[in-house]
């Protein structure tokens, strides 16, 4: 049983990483959509093309913004990610404690 909780350990960890990563490319794009950057620019595209399916969703489910224009969707998001890692990450590494 004690590759399964390695196993179990190990997916923790990868999404760990992952959603740290995803919340910093997250902050990236609020950062570049402050100062109007060019929209044929590859990096620009690459921030716009992983962000913008999950924050349009949230959008739609939470229509909330304010009247000077900010949107509050990468907040939420960024919410969202940071409650995954301090429930599910700790979670799976409990599983995985208990059958190794």
């Amino acid at each position: 049983m004690f590759v399964i909780g390695n196993f179990i350990s190990a997916l923790a960890n990868l999404i760990n990483f992952v959603l740290g990563a995803y919340m910093w490319v997250i902050v990236g794009r609020a950062i570049i959509s402050w100062v109007n950057p060019d929209p044929y620019n590859p990096i620009v595209r690459f921030l716009y093309d992983i962000t913008e399916p999950v924050l349009s969703r949230i959008r739609r489910v939470i229509p909330f913004s304010s009247g000077a224009g900010i949107d509050f969707s990468p907040m939420i998001l960024i919410l969202i990610i940071l409650f995954l890692q301090s429930f599910v990450v700790p979670t799976l590494h409990g599983i995985a404690r208990s059958l190794g």
